[in-house]
Order: structure tokens, then C-alpha cells, then sequence
């Protein structure tokens, strides 16, 4: 079944148009990331993420985002090799986009109407947010950025999605 959210185009970090529509059928872990952030060692566990549960249909989806403090200014070879080189990061990289504001990209005008876990839906708070897609393409949870990617109850609500 694809939904909207699966048809919103968007490019690769190496500029190759794509959707969300590309892992229909998939568990889908969407984060706006950063390099330059407190946050960024969180780049290990959503590493491990997706290769634990690669095989069981998660993928893990990078959105470098540079609203946060200027926490994302480079290019996209260099987030590339940043994330390649640093983290050891083989998930698929998305285009550098804006994901709040007057120029939020599609997909984060739709992925901030989600509540969290507390009923708080709107902007993104910090990098590393994290948004679970259903394989059915509906927005099951939204975790905000201090939320670690391997805590309990993201994993929990990974297992509870996986279509394998």
C-alpha cells in the first residue's frame, strides 16, 4: 500500500531522486541527522540498527538537516566521508533539507504531524530525531533526539513492525 508519505520525492545525498516508496513493504527508521552535534555518536546504534535488522526488513534512513546550530555545514561528499569514515555508516544518506520552518521539505511537513509519545506533534525539537515507518507506510512512533536509537523502547517498537 503506498501512502503519500511514500510518494514525497526527495534526492540522495548523491543527488539521485528517490521516495520513501523505495522501502514499501519495509521498516523504515527516518532521522534528521547532524555531524557536528552533541549527538552525533548516535550514528553507532543507528549503525547497528540497521545491520541487526536488515535482514528482517528495518532500514535505516539519514536525513543530514543544518537548522540546528549550524550543526551539518558540509558538503554532501563530506557528510558522506564524515559519516563513511567516522562511523563506519553504510545506511542510505538523504539530501541535506530543511525539516522545520517557512522551507521544511515535504517530508517533514507530513513526518511533524506525528505525535511523540506524550501527544506532541510540530517541529523538530534537535538532530536525531527519529520517526518509525510501519511497512505499510503510516508513522508508528516518533522518538525525540536524546531518545538513544538502541533504547528499550525503540527496539521494542522496531520488533513490533518488522514485516520478517
Amino acid at each position: 500500500m503506498t501512502t503519500s508519505l511514500q510518494d514525497i520525492p526527495i534526492n540522495t545525498l548523491s543527488g539521485e531522486p528517490t521516495n520513501l516508496g523505495a522501502y514499501d513493504g519495509h521498516a523504515v527508521l527516518v532521522v534528521n541527522v547532524a555531524s557536528k552535534c552533541g549527538l552525533t555518536p548516535q550514528y553507532t546504534a543507528l549503525e547497528q540498527l540497521a545491520q541487526d535488522y536488515r535482514d528482517r526488513g528495518l532500514f535505516v534512513v539519514g536525513v543530514p538537516c543544518n537548522q540546528f546550530m549550524g550543526q551539518e555545514p558540509g558538503t554532501p561528499e563530506e557528510i558522506q566521508e564524515f559519516c563513511s569514515t567516522t562511523y563506519g555508516v553504510t545506511f542510505p544518506l538523504l539530501e541535506k533539507i530543511e525539516v522545520n520552518g517557512e522551507n521544511r521539505h515535504p517530508l517533514y511537513a507530513e513526518l511533524t504531524r506525528h505525535p511523540d509519545a506524550s501527544g506532541e506533534a510540530g517541529d523538530i525539537q534537535w538532530n536525531f530525531e527519529k520517526f518509525l515507518i510501519a511497512p505499510d507506510g503510516s508513522v508508528v512512533n516518533r522518538f525525540r533526539p536524546r531518545t538513544e536509537p538502541d533504547a528499550p523502547e525503540v527496539v521494542e517498537a522496531i520488533e513490533a513492525v518488522l514485516p520478517a
